[in-house]
């Protein structure tokens, strides 16, 4: 436990706990949302987004987007209309900090730990859960996910069910952003973690089960923060930025996280056959997100496309008052060589973005469309805080723009119309909230023209915090099969 001096920390000056970042504490229920325009008939089931939400007022440090309770915000869409429901994924830290109705633990840069006569001895010195980050449905279980730890299983009303660990197999948990492919119904995932092994990862089948791993990877020494990963029908791409967790450091009132750019960025390629795994080094470069990889071309020896977004440098952590370089970026792709073990690298768009999502039906193959939340660069915004959403066009190198105006958008999703297997057949999904009044809305673009706006704005009841990621959970999953490929054609 840490019994250090917990520094100074005023909540009321941090920008991510107000405006649209701010926590809401009420869960609530919501049936016939009002509707501007009309939400097509085509969408029936649910949009599921998690994000970071603190039930009580923070102490010792709050750092976005890392720490915070976890509310998960559902949208139920059938027959053109829409309902409404919020619900905290219920940690044991959570419902001891109801019990004692404060917080307890303090965020992670400041490394306060209740002790056991606050929380008992089976929580006492430990790390709060933080399942606060991603959702996703796999195998019948649909899962709140943690940056790098034990997701927590979730029932059909948004109810916490308890944490998973796949009946033992994964007791270290995985990380935030596991990929599905669409073709084999696989979810493959990584999980990196303080001791040894630091990196592993591991397949979980169609139906839920383990069937591979964990499996350590050779050539990870030191414990390193890795957000995302990507697929290819031949590999498993982890991106392993110089972002070297420092424990010594947070111990001592510093940065938990050392950006360590000397040490360059590497990307490993796993081939998911089981065999060694093949690494490429270029200088350093940080990114949270992928969009996509996919094989370029038969054979073991082509190279692997792989599209993300690109930051200069890590975007959070940092000594306290230390004074860094500013930040740059875009929608960026790199050629990984497996062969010669080199990575080229390209800026195919240098808006400021983040939050990019395809049609997850060509995860690990060739896509064409990407959809990003971005920035008009009209008014001053937070990171993670974005008034715009760009789509971007692989094929022709182009982009266009919806404005959003007084709306801060999150992340778009996209839900295909059932029985297609065009990319712009179909509609992207999101939450906005107005900062000029604080009202929430659930919008839905149409993906043939997303440009001209939504058709649809759903009226939240409540204010939606921005928040992180999610998905469109179809009432029934019409994904194609392996003869059926969705088309990367307009």
């Amino acid at each position: 436990m840490n019994t250090r001096t917990p520094p100074r920390f005023d909540p009321t000056r941090v920008p991510h706990l107000l405006g649209s970042f701010a926590p809401v504490t009420e869960e609530v229920d919501a049936a016939d949302l009002e509707v501007k325009g009309e939400i097509p008939a085509a969408l029936d089931g649910l949009y599921l987004r998690n994000g970071p939400n603190p039930r009580f007022t923070p102490i010792g440090s709050y750092l976005y987007p890392i720490d915070g309770d976890g509310m998960l915000h559902g949208v139920w869409l059938s027959q053109g209309r829409a309902r409404y429901r919020n619900r905290f994924v219920r940690t044991p830290a959570l419902e001891a900090e109801e019990r004692a109705g404060q917080a307890l633990w303090g965020g992670l840069e400041s490394m306060i730990l209740p002790d056991a006569e606050q929380v008992g001895p089976q929580l006492a010195g430990t790390f709060r859960d933080l399942p606060d980050i991603n959702v996703v449905r796999h195998g019948g279980r649909l899962l709140a996910l943690a940056e790098s730890a034990c997701p927590y299983r979730i029932g059909a009303g948004l109810e916490t069910l308890g944490r998973e660990d796949f009946e033992g197999a994964l007791p270290a948990g995985i990380t935030a952003h596991p990929k599905i492919d669409p073709v084999t119904g696989e979810m493959v995932v990584f999980c990196y973690g303080l001791e040894a092994p630091y990196l592993t990862w591991s397949v979980i089948g169609r139906d839920g089960t383990i069937t591979s791993g964990p499996t350590p990877v050779e050539g990870v020494d030191e414990p390193m923060m890795i957000h995302d990963m990507a697929l290819t029908g031949r590999y498993a791409v982890l991106i392993l930025a110089p972002a070297f967790f420092d424990l010594d450091a947070a111990m001592a009132g510093g940065s938990f996280l050392a950006w360590r750019p000397e040490r360059g960025t590497r990307v490993v390629l796993i081939p998911r056959d089981g065999g060694p795994p093949r690494w490429a080094t270029d200088d350093a470069f940080w990114l949270w997100h992928t969009v996509n990889a996919y094989d370029d071309g038969p054979g073991p020896d082509a190279q692997v496309v792989l599209d993300y977004v690109q930051w200069s440098r890590l975007t959070v952590g940092g000594a306290p008052g230390a004074k860094q370089e500013p930040v740059s970026g875009g929608l960026a792709r790199a050629r990984i060589d497996p062969v010669a073990g080199t990575m080229t690298r390209s800026l195919l768009d240098d808006a400021r973005v983040e939050f990019p999502r395809i049609d997850d039906r060509l995860i690990g193959r060739r896509h064409r469309h990407t959809a990003l939340a971005t920035s008009t660069g009209r008014t001053d915004l937070l990171s993670g805080e974005y008034d715009a959403v760009r789509f971007h066009d692989t094929q022709t190198g182009t982009a266009v723009v919806w404005d959003a105006g007084d709306l801060s958008v999150g992340e778009p999703v996209f839900a295909p119309e059932p029985g297609t297997d065009s990319e712009v057949r179909g509609h992207w999904l999101t939450f906005a909230t107005d900062r000029t009044d604080g009202t929430s809305w659930f919008l839905v673009l149409p993906a043939e023209d997303p440009a001209a706006g939504p058709v649809a704005r759903a009226r939240v009841p409540v204010r939606v915090p921005l928040g992180l990621h999610g998905g469109w959970l179809p009432t029934e999953d019409d994904r194609p099969t392996a003869h059926s490929a969705p088309s990367t054609a307009t």
